[in-house]
């Protein structure tokens, strides 16, 4: 007798049982094996391939690039273009104290008070010390007087222009300054003026100060506001800010002259809208945050520092998206190569634009075989890329356009310590205030403009009710 044949997989309810089993057990640990991977780069994020900054590098990142050792000793080598101290003009100088020789070093022969014929010019040393730094206070009395002929009490007033304010314009502007230049709190403000100038003030008092300098800056930000919604190439960012303990974002836009903050409670379209205006005009150089994904891709420049990161973060995942990576961070040495001979005359706009068509090529295809990556992060990010391909280049073609954002970083890092420091805002007035100072103070800088001159004219005006001083120098001053 023949033995019997196994029934076919398909009629055995167990062999099914087990097979979906299998099936399902292959599914979950896919998907464990992907969360996994997920958790790990987690855990390998640094300053190297994400936006936390080195401060905030966990103990396991990469350390910083060390330099090697020359073996030469610190400080300026033979050649180097020398700092000397410059000197400060003579309606500067407050005191001369001169040194005359009377008696000659060789023959003993009495010298001449007066310089001769010949004779060189002085050497000089200028020692700049303060005077002891105490705020001028003037004491306003309004008297009274009786009449010798009818006995009426006659009383004089001091003026109301008087009587509005407690601290001059320039103790105001100076005040104002410390906070948005410096960005110190009240706190730290008011202990300041009583500690340097020995003006006792109270917090209202400096909130007071704050508010009227505030007001004194209005026009100049709605200034700063036309001009960079005007200019044809702008760039942008935003961080996190804290108004009454509520989150909120301090947006920037800035040109190579201009430097425009808001602060608006949302990271969104509706806030780039607010920053730029309803209809955005000219090209914006940004990161690929959302907010600007609305915006025609002919019309923008991604950050190429941002992307070093993207790639760097496919290198450290490792696996499939490794290779992306690598390719990713060649394009992007070869990028910034070009364009370091560009920016030094090495190379002309049509040789930069012929040394990148087959860095620009190599990227291209970098991406389309990467959308196909068994990494769904890394092929996702090759196909977003891909839909932005145009604004990778245009930095190539337009002048004006950097391929960073480094210049509105490092214009937004001065909103950034100012939230460290003072913890944001309490009050919608307090936003406006910080608002002001910032695109005043870093406009002004920007310019190489001196900022306390200017705030001190600008509450002049304003305690006057005279227009505040131009913010923007006009084109051929």
């Amino acid at each position: 007798m023949s033995d019997p044949v196994p029934p076919p997989d398909g009629g055995c309810p167990e062999c099914a049982r087990l097979r979906a089993l299998l099936d399902a057990q292959d599914q979950r640990i896919a998907a464990l094996e992907a969360q996994v991977r997920e958790l790990q780069a987690q855990l390998r994020r640094n300053a190297s391939n994400s936006s936390i900054p080195p401060s905030a590098n966990p103990p396991n990142a990469p350390k910083p690039v060390a330099k090697t050792p020359t073996g030469r000793k610190p400080g300026g080598q033979p050649g180097h273009r020398g700092h000397h101290r410059q000197r400060l003009p003579q309606d500067r100088v407050n005191q001369v104290e001169a040194y005359v020789p009377t008696t000659c070093s060789r023959c003993q022969g009495a010298l001449p008070a007066e310089p001769q014929p010949g004779d060189p010019e002085p050497r000089w040393h200028q020692v700049a010390e303060l005077p002891e730094l105490a705020a001028i206070v003037t004491e306003y009395q309004a008297h009274a007087r009786t009449c010798p002929h009818c006995g009426r009490l006659n009383q004089e007033t001091i003026p109301p222009e008087i009587r509005a304010h407690t601290l001059g314009p320039r103790l105001a502007a100076v005040m104002s300054y410390f906070s948005g230049r410096h960005h110190r709190g009240k706190r730290a403000v008011q202990e300041i003026v009583e500690t340097v100038f020995q003006v006792p003030v109270s917090l209202g008092t400096v909130v007071a100060s704050e508010q009227q300098v505030s007001a004194a800056l209005a026009t100049p930000h709605e200034e700063a506001r036309e001009a960079v919604r005007d200019a044809p190439v702008k760039n942008t960012d935003e961080t996190g800010w804290k108004r009454a303990g509520q989150r909120c974002w301090l947006w920037l836009a800035a040109t190579a002259t201009v430097a425009y903050y808001l602060i608006h409670p949302h990271r969104s379209w509706q806030g780039l809208q607010s920053l730029l205006g309803e209809v955005i005009r000219g090209i914006i150089c940004s990161d690929r945050w959302s907010a600007y994904a609305r915006l025609l891709v002919q019309a923008r420049q991604l950050c190429w520092a941002h992307l070093k990161r993207d790639f760097q973060k496919c290198v450290d995942r490792g696996g499939a998206a490794e290779s992306i990576g690598q390719a990713g961070l060649k394009v992007v040495r070869e990028l910034f190569a070009a364009w370091e001979d560009f920016g030094a005359g090495r190379i002309d706009r049509a040789g930069l634009q012929r040394r990148l068509e087959p860095v620009a090529k190599e990227l291209h295809q970098t991406l389309e075989s990467g959308r196909g990556c068994a990494d769904a992060k890394a092929a996702t990010f090759c196909t977003n890329l891909l839909a932005l391909e145009p604004a990778l280049w245009t930095f190539a073609a337009v002048a004006g356009v950097e391929p960073t954002n480094n210049h509105a970083e490092r214009l937004l890092r001065s909103g950034v310590l100012w939230r460290k420091n003072a913890f944001g805002c309490h009050s919608e007035a307090g936003c406006r205030f910080v608002e002001r100072m910032l695109t005043v103070v870093q406009t002004l800088r920007l310019q190489r403009r001196p900022v306390l001159d200017y705030l001190y004219r600008a509450v002049v005006a304003h305690r006057s009710g005279s227009p505040a001083p131009a913010l923007l120098i006009p084109q051929g001053d």
